[in-house]
């Protein structure tokens, strides 16, 4: 089992080292802006090296919204993602599942989902991510995953879970994974984060691995059952994500 972390996207051979991580999450353009991603000096390095590289979309990205000045530009930003994520051989790259307006029903988002899909092409898989809050959100209730996977699941797309996510929006993690193969045949990456608020918090706090409310034996019962890579996306320094990892790894 492969097991990672989010990472400056600078020296990330480095990163990958301190950390003694097998693969590498990054971010290819500012988190909370829809600029296209600069060109990198060491794609060619990346594409032909041994170090799996996930890439994680801009979190100001909403997919399903019902506002044309971020459904659209969402759409272009991700094609730009998707096209550099290529470029540097990126395994998948991740996205938050969005969310539809306080009036709509969320199979408007769904339907606003293909569409996405329809405007570009790519062999990189787009990996969408549940999400911790939001009443209208299409990914926070992990049983929306079915009616989704309706609309989109014949494109090239996996599913990501997040334990901390899953944890806040009140999902039974014992069940999680089965329930996501059950609606989508799948389960392509895990981020392995503890949550620093109690269970149905609705609140997208990470912890480091032990040091928060998610039961130890219900993180781990995630792990196993997906079989899938890992991606620690907990808080401060290398350091502590290399603590998280060997946490993940003695217990595994």
């Amino acid at each position: 089992m492969l097991i990672g972390a989010h990472t400056s996207s600078k020296r990330l051979f480095e990163e990958a080292h301190k950390r003694q991580a097998d693969l590498v999450q990054i971010f290819l353009s500012a988190p909370q802006s829809y600029k296209k991603p600069l060109p990198r000096e060491d794609s060619d390095e990346l594409r032909t090296s041994d170090l799996p590289v996930y890439v994680h979309a801009p979190y100001v990205m909403n997919p399903a919204s019902p506002n044309n000045r971020i459904r659209i530009p969402s759409r272009k930003t991700l094609a730009y993602t998707m096209s550099a994520a290529e470029e540097i051989g990126a395994l998948g790259v991740v996205i938050h599942g969005g969310h539809v307006g306080n009036d709509e029903d969320l199979s408007v988002g769904f339907k606003r989902w293909r569409k996405l899909l329809d405007s570009f092409e790519s062999p990189v898989p787009l990996l969408i991510e549940n999400t911790a809050g939001g009443k209208n959100a299409i990914a926070r209730n992990l049983e929306n995953y079915g009616p989704l996977w309706e609309e989109i699941g014949s494109y090239n797309v996996g599913v990501v879970l997040d334990t901390c996510h899953a944890w806040a929006a009140g999902e039974d993690l014992e069940r999680a994974v089965v329930l996501l193969e059950r609606l989508t045949g799948r389960v392509d990456l895990i981020h392995c984060n503890d949550s620093r608020d109690p269970h149905g918090s609705r609140r997208d706090r990470h912890a480091n691995l032990g040091d928060g409310q998610i039961p130890e034996s219900l993180i781990l019962a995630v792990v196993r059952a997906a079989d899938a890579p890992v991606v620690v996306e907990t808080p401060n320094d290398g350091n502590a994500q290399a603590v998280d990892i060997a946490w993940l790894r003695e217990r595994l």
